[in-house]
């Protein structure tokens, strides 16, 4: 005769709830030292029990937990996100049918992860600027291929305004070199 099926839910009772943890706990620990061993696998099992005393198991193994942290943390941020949300919809899966109130969503989000989403975006604004810039640039060195009118106008208004800053300063030079050859035409009729 096989056992019967437990419906899965939470346990009330909170010294029930503790038994149950250090009984499966138990269990779930030797599940994980067998993976490790049989398929030769890095595993890290964090647990937490309901009084909150935390547990890790790190396999065979001792800088697994580091080695598995230092994979990660160089894991490209799109992938982790990726891998984020497929656990978060297993989890939605898995739980549907425990009845649980259980909301994957509700988990904390790390700071560094939206802190890293921020500076991707910063760096993805400033590669369109360069890109922008690129283009400008190209349109600077040949101008016959600039088919945008605004281009061609804000190009023209450049020239003009450099232009004018070319012919200021080439006046105000020439003034200068007169101011300086009027003075040395005054001292030369001094020692005279």
């Amino acid at each position: 005769m096989g056992r019967r099926k437990l419906k899965i839910r939470r346990l009330e009772d909170m010294k029930a709830r503790q038994a149950k943890y250090s009984k499966r706990k138990k269990g779930i620990l030797k599940k994980a030292k067998e993976l490790s061993m049989l398929c030769d696998v890095e595993v890290v099992l964090l647990l937490s029990s309901p009084s909150g005393k935390p547990t890790l198991f790190v396999g065979q193994d001792p800088n697994g937990l580091y080695s598995i942290l230092q994979k990660v943390s160089n894991m490209p941020f799109v992938e982790r996100e990726e891998r984020r949300a497929y656990t978060i919809e297993m989890l939605k899966k898995f739980y549907v049918n425990w009845e649980s109130e259980f909301d994957p969503l509700s988990l904390p989000r790390n700071k560094n992860i939206d802190t890293l989403k921020l500076y991707e975006d910063e760096l993805q604004e400033v590669k369109d600027k360069l890109t922008k810039k690129r283009k400008i640039l190209r349109d600077w060195k040949n101008p016959k291929n600039v088919e945008d009118l605004n281009q061609i106008k804000f190009m023209e208004d450049h020239l003009i305004a450099s232009l004018n800053g070319l012919r200021n300063r080439k006046n105000q030079l020439a003034m200068e070199q007169q101011s300086r050859e009027r003075y040395l035409e005054g001292t030369e009729n001094l020692e005279i």
